[in-house]
């Protein structure tokens, strides 16, 4: 099982951060769900958090840059597993 940002990297996943809940501000005028995405780079987590850094903590560091909600939503980009490698 993969657990964490080391094991995702060298398994080649890809993760995308979504904002589940906030609302854009537009200075006075009426305000629309967020629903800002943004691939992470999995470089700069490893460099930031360390590759032992678990995934399921992940989301609670993250706030969406567009309207500041702390609520964001990982979405995992899984390539396919080579047979070799699911034993």
């Amino acid at each position: 099982m993969i657990e964490t940002l080391g094991q995702a990297a060298e398994y080649g996943w890809r993760i995308t951060a979504r904002c589940i809940h906030g609302r854009e501000d537009h200075a006075g005028k009426s305000a629309r769900a967020c629903h800002h995405r943004y691939e992470l780079d999995l470089e700069t987590l490893l460099w930031t958090r360390g590759a032992r850094f678990p995934l399921s903590r992940l989301s609670g560091f993250l706030k969406c840059p567009r309207c500041g909600s702390r609520r964001v939503a990982l979405v995992f980009d899984i390539p396919q597993i080579p047979n070799a490698l699911r034993a």
